[in-house]
């Protein structure tokens, strides 16, 4: 055999050696070798289900996930904000502690745990260091969720689900489950969290024992996503679309933070090869944190999005401002810091997460905002007399079709012309280039008609004028003559 054939051979026997084994042991140590493939199988679960694998992000980036195999969906991400270099320079190593490096950033993640001596994939997607000595893992990936969560995985008040790109959070509270949106703060160095979801255990099937510890949550194979605390029967149950289906050795199912702030159950198909959408916590576009961006409207009903500022045009991705964070508090208040959007028609779309107290006017709940320099903006309802004060970046808010609900918004000024600016250059940019292609065509048109007054001239006194001309008597004729003369 030829050294390059038993170079080929050892390598591929390597690379089958490393995806089939369930484990790996002290002393592992791997870096990405293809420039090409989407991702690198580590090593598998003892189903070949999942599989621990450097993950391609970015095209040039690399992430360590656990990935389902048959449809290379990420299900866990040990590093989704600190990307490594795709690079046989970048290294994953277990000594007890499982670390990823590369050269120029050196240690890039680590579980941090001593005494760890085995690296092990379960059937369930989870990734555990054991260490022999003792009865239970000493770390879990299970214990760490990204922006997924997997049947019979435990969710517990102590973890968070965040959406990929960090816009949106889920958590549970004393007795619920909750959406959140986060805001950096004024000075950007810490985020806040806004409640946009709520889900309040139904206490259906068990009662919340108080004292008793706190609630989790778990995707049941069954079809479902319930909250638990002491009991094993669930104190809320969320159905999925699949609820008491017969499940298969090969069925799964998991539920998934998306960038769009909606929280999504999928199905495995194994007779399709593809995931099926199985629940959504938001079942209305509108009722999304940011279905059309900031400052944006939306309307039930499919209608699409507009900008409570009627002046400023819609930007898909972007909305209708480029969007503010913080507060006005460092900057001066009145109006040379910011403008006004007033808009009848709408209200927010979780005003009933949204504290209120009640004005007798709109003219007092605007001035309770105005007054405030953490308030952006203000609902008004002029039959019931609720104020809705918004102390947070305006997002989209709702069409409500009801003259009665009044909104008053502030924008700043460095945001708020930016649309309208693009409006106005648009604008003149058209009739500029109308004016022009006009001018253009004036000048063709008068260009061509004396060309063809040249050649009728021409062809007259031959006799042969192919041109309206040809059928003019000779007195008109001399008449143009005489005026061209005079």
């Amino acid at each position: 055999m030829s050294p390059f054939l038993l170079l080929l051979f050892l390598s591929l026997a390597t690379a089958l050696t490393c995806s089939a084994s369930p484990q790996i042991h002290i002393g592992f140590s791997a870096s990405p070798q293809s420039q090409t493939a989407l991702f690198e199988s580590l090593f598998t679960d003892p189903t070949g289900n999942f599989s621990l694998c450097f993950l391609r992000r970015n095209q040039n980036h690399l992430a360590l996930a656990v990935i389902h195999v048959a449809s290379s969906q990420p299900l866990w991400l040990a590093n989704p904000t600190h990307l490594a270099s795709w690079s046989h320079t970048t290294r994953l190593s277990f000594n007890g502690t499982l670390l990823l490096s590369d050269p120029k950033t050196n240690l890039l993640w680590s579980t941090e745990t001593n005494g760890g001596d085995t690296l092990l994939l379960l059937n369930t997607s989870n990734l555990q260091i054991l260490n022999k000595a003792k009865a239970t893992p000493i770390w879990q990936s299970f214990d760490f969720p990204t922006n997924t969560l997997v049947q019979d995985q435990n969710f517990t008040t102590a973890m968070s689900l965040s959406s990929q790109n960090g816009l949106y959070s889920l958590r549970l509270g004393n007795d619920f489950m909750g959406l959140y949106a986060n805001y950096p703060e004024n000075d950007a160095s810490s985020l806040r969290q806004l409640l946009y979801w709520k889900r309040t255990a139904l206490e259906a099937k068990a009662v919340i024992k108080q004292g008793q510890g706190p609630i989790y949550a778990r995707v049941n194979k069954e079809g479902y996503l319930g909250m638990y605390q002491t009991s094993a029967k669930p104190i809320d149950v969320q159905k999925f679309d699949s609820f008491q289906q017969n499940p298969t050795a090969s069925s799964f199912l998991f539920v998934r933070l998306e960038p769009d702030g909606n929280l999504k159950g999928y199905y495995w198909n194994s007779n399709k090869s593809s995931w099926v959408l199985n629940y959504q916590a938001i079942t209305e576009t509108c009722e999304l944190p940011l279905p059309c961006g900031s400052y944006g409207l939306c309307t039930p009903g499919g209608s699409g999005c507009s900008c409570l500022d009627n002046r400023t045009r819609f930007e898909p991705g972007v909305g209708c401002f480029g969007g503010s964070n913080g507060n006005l508090c460092s900057e001066k208040i009145g109006g040379d810091s910011y403008s006004v959007i007033r808009r009848t028609g709408v209200e927010p779309p979780h005003k009933e997460l949204d504290g209120h107290v009640t004005t007798p006017s709109s003219a007092e709940c605007e001035g309770l905002c105005e007054r405030n320099c953490s308030c952006w903006g203000a609902m008004y309802n002029n039959v019931s007399g609720f104020c809705y004060i918004m102390d947070y970046p305006i997002g989209t808010m709702t069409g409500s079709g009801e003259d009665y609900k009044v909104g008053y918004f502030k924008v700043r000024k460095s945001e708020s012309g930016k649309n309208r600016v693009g409006v106005r250059v648009g604008v003149v940019v058209g009739v500029m280039v109308g004016i022009v292609f006009i001018g253009a065509g004036v000048w063709m048109m008068r260009m061509r008609w004396r060309r063809k007054g040249v050649n009728g001239m021409l062809g007259e006194e031959n006799g042969s004028s192919p041109g309206p001309y040809r059928n003019l008597g000779s007195d008109s004729f001399k008449s143009i003559e005489m005026s061209g003369q005079r």
